[in-house]
């Protein structure tokens, strides 16, 4: 296929957390507001003059400072973080926001108040926790929690306008950036998609690492490329697959997944677009913070939820993404030392084989794996076997 336009442009974008668009809001009198989960509701940081940033440590090489300071069985991203915190990467940022959905990463944004990685006089880290279940009373906690320590501290520090009517306009801006997103995605359905799994990695991340208003312009660009876009004659893939699992923010991984012969077409983890890209739909009747909380609590897949309705949700969720992007198996996948999709990973790898009947790979990985020997092995292996698979079933065999 032709090369898409900007693609080198976002990847570029990708090489540093403090990127050429980062910088020329900054310019611009932005206020860089970090978060590194989910949880934390991206849209409520991009009201009035301030943008979210989405942290990643690309790049990393050794980590053995953060590891001296947070021990070698905390997951590389809290570390990879906290390294890169303590090389300076991070002084670009004007406010942490930290959420206390696992023990790592909330050590993690305690060494960022501890070891002083900001030396902006108005910086500041503020901590919120995540209820395990939705109720009426946990949902009411997180709302408080959303407007105690994020919004009202951020207008106390830096004046922003948080207001109901700011937030909702801040909505807008973040469903397009999502309808943009679901369009493309849904363009990884097609039989011989005119996307592939890396670009479409590359696309999502850099909406969550850039300024919204200035990434939009090449993402309206890019989705009308796309759609006059011809995929090669004959596709150069051997198998699809889905993925699911915990973090992923280095699309090497997924490119070497590719590498092995299979189109990665759906992404259900954390960085992913599912959940992420969901368009809001706000109601006039209720307050715009609360509707944006439920609506996040709701579609998390989190596996840090263990209440049964939660734990059907991602089962269930799974399943239906790698029947509804046609992927003839799933990579159940986790981070070293995570302990809630370890557990999860472990589990439901066996069941969405047993009970759903799809083929599974399960690893266990780094945080940067793009150049692993024995990762590549297993993904051939894997798409060696889909590809028996296929032909047995052609033959009447299966």
């Amino acid at each position: 296929m032709k090369d898409l336009k900007h693609l080198i442009y976002f990847e570029n974008l990708l090489e540093n957390a403090d990127n050429e668009l980062v910088r020329q809001a900054q310019a611009d009198g932005g206020l860089a507001i970090g978060y590194t989960c989910f949880h934390i509701p991206e849209v409520i940081l991009n009201c009035d003059k301030m943008f979210s940033v989405r942290l990643r440590a690309p790049n990393t090489g050794s980590i053995d400072i953060a590891t001296y300071y947070m021990s070698n069985y905390t997951c590389e991203y809290a570390r990879a973080l906290v390294e890169r915190a303590i090389e300076g990467g991070y002084q670009f940022l004007d406010a942490m926001i930290g959420v206390d959905a696992c023990s790592m990463m909330n050590r993690a944004m305690e060494h960022f108040e501890i070891l002083n990685i900001n030396e902006k006089p108005s910086f500041f880290v503020t901590h919120t926790d995540m209820p395990y279940k939705i109720t009426d009373y946990t949902v009411d906690g997180y709302v408080k929690q959303m407007r105690l320590r994020v919004l009202d501290r951020l207008s106390e520090v830096y004046g922003v306008d948080t207001s109901d009517a700011a937030i909702r306009k801040s909505v807008e801006e973040h469903n397009e950036v999502c309808r943009i997103i679901s369009e493309i995605g849904e363009m990884r359905k097609a039989d011989n998609p005119v996307i592939t799994g890396y670009e479409f990695h590359v696309l999502n991340l850099v909406t969550y690492t850039c300024p919204k208003k200035l990434i939009l312009p090449y993402l309206r660009e890019t989705l009308e490329e796309l759609k006059q876009r011809e995929p090669d004659e004959k596709s150069p893939f051997r198998a699809r697959v889905a993925i699911v699992g915990s973090e992923i923010d280095d699309p090497s991984l997924t490119k070497l997944i590719e590498g092995c012969g299979a189109l990665v077409v759906s992404d259900r983890y954390c960085f992913g677009s599912t959940p992420g890209r969901e368009v809001i739909e706000l109601k006039d009747d209720e307050d715009a913070l609360t509707q944006i909380c439920r609506h996040y609590m709701e579609v998390s897949e989190c596996a840090r939820y263990i209440a049964d309705e939660k734990v059907m949700q991602r089962r269930e969720t799974a399943d239906r993404l790698a029947r509804e992007f046609k992927a003839e198996g799933i990579i159940y996948e986790q981070m070293k030392y995570c302990d809630y999709w370890g557990f999860e990973r472990a589990l439901v790898s066996h069941i969405m084989h047993d009970e759903y009947g799809w083929p599974v790979l399960s690893i266990d990985r780094l945080y940067n794996n793009g150049n692993s020997g024995q990762l590549r092995t297993r993904c051939q292996a894997f798409v060696e076997s889909l590809e028996i698979k296929r032909i047995h079933k052609e033959e009447g065999k299966v």
